[in-house]
């Protein structure tokens, strides 16, 4: 297991041509014929990544003497429309190289995670087993299998991607609903921005023992918003495969994705693009990236004009129509009462994930594809994104703290999925999570 290739600093900016060079050296350092390739991207809903130019990149580079075929790592999503595939990838990948993974469906199981480390891992706050399976398509005979994607704060693993990015974006239902539902009964507080976590230990456990011998390789990127021009920069580029490639990616994360305020925040205002945030499962990192740094009683102001459903897939999407956010002890009550919910942990864990536990409010301002009444249904509060964005125009605004006309102070962010917002006195990545939580 190595590192091979490694770059990155808080002010290195990777042009395109870095990029080629880099993935060049990593191929000629892996060092091994390659006749088929497995290319494994996240999705459209991770469009800053870059993942979109590494993967043409590659597919450039291989593809005269290689077969290589492409799997976005859906997880729990959609599949990728055309107009979305062109929108991530571009127009010059043939679409028959593009696979669709079903998670519930097209999956191998391939082991089980005992019980008893997960306890011992959750501090006892879990004791389940959980089985590990994978699309089948990753046994299809590949000679290289590059998982690609962005280091950035993640509310289930601390920091996202290395192994998530296969045993859940390429993962079954038992793992994505168990692996939700250990971050969520450990805290969210506790995970966010971290290295090292359960679920960290979980993934790394499942991959290291059950899937060892698949040849894969992982191409991780750090990404960071210009503040000048609102441009997405390469701060760092980092392939191999193992956890020391991992790290030296997170490690850049931590000191480029993170905004570490010294006040909490009274009022936030976060913009979901519509190209990315369709869904309250994916516009909730509004809420998971911000819940650290707002104030008791202050205001989430969400402008979601691209917003139609709550979650990705159907039955989730019922689920949360039935049971809403309604905070930790009340999904909790709901988990043990209905088997539905049990057998859709990943569903139960967004529903505390999502909500503000009572100390702040959450207002969404949907467009016209879902009205206010169903909003105030799952538990949100909601108002008229027109008047909102008659009022905040996302246009004028800054990300940052705002000061409008009228003396109102709002703090803007433009996409929340590039971050994470939390207090310098109740987070630093170095030290000690907070204590655990008595309630799971």
């Amino acid at each position: 297991m190595a590192t091979y290739f490694a770059r990155g600093a808080p002010g290195d900016v990777l042009t395109s041509a870095d990029k080629r060079q880099a993935l060049a050296e990593a191929l000629r350092a892996l060092n091994r014929p390659l006749r088929k390739v497995l290319l494994l991207p996240p999705d459209h809903t991770r469009l800053n990544s870059d993942a979109g130019e590494l993967t043409q990149l590659l597919f450039e580079m291989l593809s005269p003497k290689t077969q290589v075929d492409i799997l976005p790592a859906l997880g729990t999503h959609s599949a990728m429309t055309e107009s979305q595939l062109r929108m991530m990838f571009g127009n010059s990948l043939p679409l028959d190289r593009f696979k669709v993974h079903d998670w519930r469906h097209g999956i191998r199981q391939v082991g089980e995670v005992p019980g008893k480390l997960l306890k011992d891992w959750s501090e006892g706050l879990v004791d389940y087993s959980v089985q590990v399976q994978v699309d089948t398509l990753l046994f299809g005979g590949y000679d290289l299998i590059l998982s690609i994607g962005q280091i950035v704060p993640h509310e289930v693993v601390g920091l996202a991607n290395y192994t998530k990015n296969v045993v859940v974006g390429a993962g079954g239902f038992d793992m994505i609903n168990k692996s939700h539902f250990l971050g969520a009964a450990y805290g969210m507080e506790r995970i966010m921005g971290r290295i090292e976590t359960p679920v960290r230990r979980l993934f790394n456990y499942a991959a290291e023992t059950f899937l060892q011998d698949l040849p894969i390789a992982y191409v991780l990127t750090v990404m960071e918003k210009n503040k000048a021009d609102g441009a997405m920069l390469m701060r760092g580029l980092y392939v191999g495969d193992d956890m020391e490639t991992f790290t030296l990616g997170a490690r850049l994360s931590q000191k480029v994705n993170f905004d570490l305020l010294d006040q909490p925040l009274k009022k936030v205002l976060v913009y979901l693009d519509p190209h990315e945030f369709k869904s309250t499962w994916l516009g909730n990192k509004a809420v998971y990236r911000t819940r650290m740094a707002m104030a008791d009683g202050g205001d989430l102001m969400i402008l979601a004009p691209g917003l139609k459903e709550f979650g990705e897939d159907p039955e989730i999407d019922r689920l949360i129509r039935h049971y809403g956010y309604r905070g930790t002890p009340a999904t909790l009550d709901a988990v043990k009462a209905s088997a539905e919910l049990r057998n859709n942990l990943s569903a139960a864990a967004h529903l505390i994930h999502g909500s503000s536990e009572g100390r702040f409010r959450i207002t969404y301002c949907p467009g016209p594809h879902l009205s206010q009444q169903a909003v105030r249904s799952v538990g949100f509060e909601a108002a008229s994104l027109d008047a909102m964005l008659k009022r905040y125009n996302p246009d004028t605004l800054k990300d940052g703290l705002n000061r409008l006309p009228d003396g109102e102070e709002v703090f803007y962010i433009s996409n929340p999925a590039l971050g994470l917002w939390a207090l310098k006195s109740q987070f630093d990545p170095g030290h000690q999570a907070p204590p655990p939580r008595k309630t799971a």
